[in-house]
C-alpha cells in the first residue's frame, strides 16, 4: 500500500475526533494521507493535530490563493486513489447528492474522477429522515460506496443508527476499495440470508439461514476488487466491509433490489429465499379458536434465480446458484441448472447444522462438470469460489446502467 494516497475530507461532527485514529491507522497501513478539514470540522479537530499525523499540508479554504492559482481543487479531487468522507455529515452528503460546490470539500467532491467512500455520522432523526435517505440512495446509485453508520448511544444522549464506523473498520473498507485484485473493475450482485412472507402483523413464514455464506462471499469479491451490491435478507451479523448493502425482507423486495442493481458481471444467489408466501396478508392477527385452525393459502414467491438468468441484455455473464438439499444432492442440483437456466450451482446438504454453522461442504455444479469441495469454513468456502469466478469471468465489466 505505499504507492496508495487517500484524500480525507473531515466533516463537521463530534465523531470527527475519530478521524485522528483513522489517519494513524492509515500510515501503520502505508497510505498516504492529505486532508480537507471543513470549517465546521475544525470546531472539533484542529488543522495542527491533522497535519502533524498526515505529515502533509491541511487544505481547508477554496479561496485560497496560493493553492487555487495551482487549480488546488482540482489537483486534490485527481491526485488520490480514493476520497474518504468521514464523518461524513448529512449537509456533505446532501451537497455531494445535489451536485453542489459551495465550499472546498463540496467542490472537492463535485470535481473527482475517483472513488469516493462515505463514513456517515449525525443525530439517529436526521440519519432516519427521508431527505437524507433519499440522498444515501442517490449516492449510492451514484458509485459512492458507504460503510456505516452503527447503532449505539450518540453524543447528544440519544440511541440508534448514525454513529460513524470505527476507525478499523473504515480502514478495513478502505484496503478492499485499494487493492488491485483479480475482479477489479467487476460487477457483483450477492444475495444472502432468509426471506419472511407476513401472515398477519406479526406471523411470517421463513427458515433458518443465518446468511454467514452469503456475507463471506459478497466479503470475498470485494477483497477481489469487486463493486459489489449485497441484498441480503434479516441477518444478525455485521455487513461486510466495503460493499454495498441493501436490506430487504419479502422474496418480491429482494427481486426488485437484485434487478435494480443490474447490470452486472456475476450473480451469486445465495439467499435462501422462501418459496412459498401467503395468498392473502392478513390485516390483523389472527386469534387462536378453540378446535378450530385456520385456513392458510398459499403461492409462490418469485423466482429471483430464475428471473436473473433470463437471457438479455442485462443477463449477468455468470450467475451462480445455491441448492439447500437434504437428500439426493447431486441429483437434486443437476436439475435445478437445467430448470432455472444458470450457469453454476453451489450444493450443501443442509440436514446437519449448516444453517447458522461456520462450516459448509459443498459440490459445485458446473455446464462441465461437479466437483466435491472438502469441508471448510465458509470463508474457505467464498474464497475458492471467487477464484473460480475470477478465472470464468473476462473481457468488458458491465457499466453502470
Amino acid at each position: 500500500m505505499s504507492d496508495k494516497r487517500v484524500l480525507l475530507i473531515i466533516g463537521g461532527g463530534i465523531a470527527a475526533y475519530k478521524s485522528l485514529e483513522l489517519i494513524r491507522l492509515l500510515a501503520k497501513a502505508g497510505v498516504n494521507t492529505r486532508a480537507i478539514l471543513t470549517k465546521a470540522g475544525a470546531e472539533f479537530v484542529t488543522p495542527l493535530s491533522v497535519s502533524s499525523l498526515t505529515q502533509n499540508k491541511v487544505h481547508q479554504d477554496l479561496f485560497n490563493l496560493t493553492d487555487e492559482a495551482e487549480m488546488g481543487h482540482i489537483e486534490l479531487s485527481r491526485s488520490a486513489d480514493l476520497v474518504v468522507v468521514a464523518p461524513a455529515t448529512a449537509d456533505l452528503m446532501a451537497k455531494a447528492a445535489h451536485g453542489l460546490a459551495n465550499d472546498l470539500a463540496a467542490t472537492t467532491l463535485l470535481a473527482t474522477d475517483k472513488p469516493v467512500l462515505m463514513a456517515p455520522a449525525m443525530n439517529v432523526r436526521m440519519w432516519g429522515h427521508a431527505a437524507t435517505q433519499r440522498n444515501v440512495a442517490r449516492l449510492q446509485a451514484d458509485g459512492v460506496h458507504m460503510i456505516g453508520p452503527d447503532e449505539g448511544d450518540m453524543a447528544c444522549g440519544e440511541y440508534g443508527p448514525g454513529r460513524m464506523s470505527e476507525p478499523q473498520d473504515i480502514l478495513g473498507a478502505i484496503l478492499a476499495l485499494l487493492k488491485d485484485g483479480p475482479l477489479k473493475g467487476k460487477r457483483a450482485i450477492v444475495t444472502a440470508g432468509a426471506t419472511i412472507e407476513p401472515i398477519d402483523p406479526v406471523r411470517f413464514i421463513s427458515n433458518r439461514s443465518s446468511g454467514k455464506q452469503g456475507y463471506a462471499i459478497a466479503s470475498a469479491l470485494a477483497q477481489a476488487g469487486a463493486d459489489v451490491t449485497l441484498v441480503t435478507g434479516p441477518a444478525a451479523i455485521p455487513a461486510p466491509i466495503g460493499v454495498h448493502v441493501q436490506r430487504v425482507e419479502s422474496a418480491a423486495d429482494m427481486l426488485n433490489a437484485c434487478e435494480a442493481a443490474l447490470p452486472a458481471d456475476v450473480a451469486v444467489m445465495v439467499a435462501a429465499v422462501a418459496d412459498w408466501r401467503p395468498a392473502a396478508r392478513a390485516q390483523e392477527k389472527i386469534k387462536k379458536s378453540a378446535g378450530a385452525l385456520p385456513a392458510l393459502a398459499l403461492e409462490e414467491t418469485p423466482d429471483i434465480l430464475a428471473t436473473l438468468s433470463k437471457p438479455g441484455k442485462k443477463r449477468p455473464k455468470l450467475v451462480i446458484g445455491f441448492a439447500a438439499e437434504t437428500e439426493k444432492l447431486e441429483e437434486h442440483a443437476r436439475a435445478k441448472i437445467a430448470k432455472k437456466g444458470c450457469d453454476w450451482i453451489v450444493a450443501n446438504d443442509v440436514s446437519g447444522d449448516v444453517m447458522g454453522g461456520d462450516l459448509n461442504q459443498v459440490l459445485l455444479i458446473t455446464k462441465d462438470g461437479a466437483e466435491i469441495w472438502p469441508l471448510m469454513a465458509k470463508d474457505a468456502v467464498a474464497h475458492r469460489l471467487v477464484q473460480n469466478v475470477a478465472q470464468a469471468l473476462g473481457g468488458k465489466s458491465a457499466g453502470r446502467a
